[in-house]
């Protein structure tokens, strides 16, 4: 998807001198210095003179070229004119100048996007999210699209619904939420035409879910599971859905949706999940292994592990895979907490303290394991 934004320089939280009017600047004579350049430049942007500005702005960037203001002006001319190369060179310049900006770093790795250039995207995308951008809602649709986007291509589906719940009242998502509903590691561009169908549909289902619309969420869920009954997906979406209603009922989805798509790692950590729940930590461990097995790296299946070897009285072995989990990832707090109980049990003081300190500093953070 291209989008075409009316960028200004109060999108880059940039504080740079407004334009000045033609009137005021009719120079009479052909601009020479860096200041009567930039002012010539940025009038004949004003005017939508849009090539003339680009020979003004880069004839001021010849006599001073760390200018801040005719780099982005430059750069989103640039991007207006859908010349996403060029605006990608004269935004990686620009941030040298301003690591700062995070707005700038969001249009660099949206241009990236534009281009193909998938993984700088993905990184310079997050550093524009991670330093925010304000409340540029110009910047902030393209931004949370190309993301979800990536995160999905690249397999990292929970980032990608994670993200989505900052915009799931945007129709213009369907598509990424539909993708990473579903675990398909495509672009919305990539999209089969016998594919659109069901995404579209799944993805209205997790929108509405993030937006706590249950009701419409479930009834999408439900279309989903009669008119695609054997697309790979579709039950274990259904069965995340139905977690928190129906426990039975999902783990029914879930092992579906493992008759249908033998490798589906998250379908198994989901299982091993409601295992534990019910105490059967036999059948959990099974499960968090299987799923260890196809993804060694997934804390969440460490973490499950663990879980369920402490139910079964091996302390020092649950206190080993939850130790995995916690250096896969440390911001899942379910996990301190486990270690915690786990450390006192075994007699580890001085450890379980230092857990304890670790889940105060994520009281604002998810408790859950995806």
């Amino acid at each position: 998807m291209t989008w075409k934004l009316r960028l200004f320089v109060i999108v880059a939280g940039l504080s740079l001198p407004a334009s000045i009017s033609a009137a005021q600047h009719a120079l009479g004579a052909t601009p020479q210095t860096f200041e009567q350049l930039l002012r010539a430049a940025e009038t004949a942007r004003d005017e939508n003179r849009n090539d003339e500005a680009i020979r003004l702005f880069q004839r001021a960037l010849s006599e001073q070229p760390e200018s801040e203001q005719a780099l982005w002006y430059l750069a989103t001319i640039f991007y207006e004119k859908g010349q996403y190369a060029q605006a990608r060179d004269a935004l990686r310049q620009f941030m040298t100048v301003r690591p700062d900006a995070g707005p700038g770093w969001a249009l660099l790795g949206i241009c990236e996007f534009e281009l193909r250039e998938y993984p700088r995207a993905l990184d310079h995308l997050r550093r524009g999210m991670a330093q925010g951008i304000g409340d540029r809602k110009e910047l902030a649709q393209p931004l949370l699209y190309d993301l979800a986007a990536l995160f999905n291509r690249f397999e990292r589906y929970d980032e990608s619904m994670a993200l989505l719940a900052f915009g799931s009242l945007d129709t213009s998502l369907i598509e990424p939420a539909g993708l990473a509903g579903l675990g398909m590691p495509l672009l919305p561009a990539e999209l089969p035409a016998d594919m659109r169908a069901p995404v579209e549909i799944a993805g209205k289902g997790v929108l509405a879910m993030q937006a706590e619309h249950y009701e419409e969420a479930g009834s999408a869920f439900k279309q989903l599971v009669t008119e695609y009954p054997k697309q790979p997906g579709v039950h274990f979406l259904y069965g995340a859905y139905l977690v928190k209603q129906d426990p039975d009922e999902a783990i029914h989805e879930f092992e579906r949706e493992l008759e249908i798509s033998p490798f589906h790692v998250v379908a198994r950590v989901r299982l091993a999940e409601q295992m534990i729940d019910r105490g059967e930590f036999d059948r959990a461990l099974d499960f968090a292994r299987q799923a260890i097995k196809l993804d060694p790296k997934r804390a969440s299946a460490h973490a499950f592990a663990g879980e369920a070897l402490i139910g079964k009285g091996k302390v020092a072995d649950g206190i080993n895979e939850l130790e995995i989990a916690r250096a896969a990832d440390s911001s899942v707090s379910r996990v301190h907490w486990d270690l915690m109980r786990a450390y006192a049990a075994a007699g580890r003081n001085q450890e379980a303290e230092r857990e304890k300190q670790e889940m105060e500093k994520l009281l604002h953070g998810d408790a859950s394991i995806q």
